[in-house]
């Protein structure tokens, strides 16, 4: 739990100005937020093996093999401007 003048110094810090009106919902909610934190802290996970997925799956990967022809001739006959194997577009940034 944090008391007042510890929600004075985060304010600061944080470059908030705390609302009077909302000074106590604001602490009351900073402080469910710790409670929760030092609930998670409290969980048993010494033996818990990290996972990058909830569900022990594997990834199916497709194979990697070319599924289409090379049309960039096709392509390059309707482009408003090729050149070199290259589409220009006007320039944007300057």
């Amino acid at each position: 739990m944090i008391s007042n003048e510890e929600l004075d110094l985060l304010g600061d810090l944080a470059q908030l100005s705390l609302d009077p009106d909302s000074r106590e919902s604001t602490l009351a909610a900073i402080n469910e937020v710790l409670e929760l934190v030092a609930t998670l802290n409290a969980a048993e996970c010494e033996n818990v093996k990290p996972l990058a997925h909830p569900l022990e799956t594997e990834q199916m990967l497709r194979p990697d093999a070319v599924s289409e022809t090379n049309q960039r001739d096709k392509f390059s006959q309707v482009a408003p401007l090729f050149e070199e194997g290259l589409y220009l577009v006007p320039k944007v940034i300057e």
